[in-house]
């Protein structure tokens, strides 16, 4: 993607149940509409940047852009984990994004137990280049301070 970082919003809603049950590694799932309106020239893949969820407060998180080929989903899907433990699910609230860097094009995986250790690695990986100067400061962007008024659904 050329045009980074880049900005999204949107309301979270419910994916394909796999993240926190089968994966152990919970993620936010945006509409379709979201997905659709990508810039023509986002590679699939996943990425790093920082989340937040309503007018909170603002983590690290990875994203996963794609088709999730171990899964062969017939759909592109953006997930999102946050690196932060939620008390309760957040379905319905507003999920605010800023993609900052790409780590590598999503690939297809021979068990489901490789899949998780990929995805622990992205982690571990988008926890040290968001400690970067560069990136950290994206952390204070007015993307992040919502006003109330641009809210929806009061949140």
């Amino acid at each position: 993607m050329r045009h980074l970082p880049y900005f999204c919003r949107g309301q979270v809603v419910r994916g394909f149940g796999r993240g926190s049950k089968q994966l152990g590694i919970p993620t936010a799932n945006f509409p379709e509409q979201v997905v659709d309106s990508l810039p023509a020239d986002v590679s699939t893949g996943i990425y790093y940047g920082w989340a937040s969820v309503g007018s909170g407060d603002v983590h690290k998180m990875v994203v996963s852009i794609g088709w999730n080929p171990y899964y062969k989903n017939t759909k592109k899907s953006m997930e999102t984990h946050i690196m932060h433990t939620f008390e309760e699910d957040f379905y319905g609230e507003i999920l605010n994004v800023a993609i900052v860097g790409y780590l590598r094009p999503e690939k297809n995986f021979d068990s489901l137990e490789s899949l998780i250790s990929a995805i622990q690695g992205d982690i571990e990986e988008a926890k040290k280049r968001l400690d970067l100067p560069e990136h950290l400061k994206l952390k204070e962007d007015n993307f992040f301070r919502v006003p109330k008024s641009k809210m929806m659904n009061g949140h």
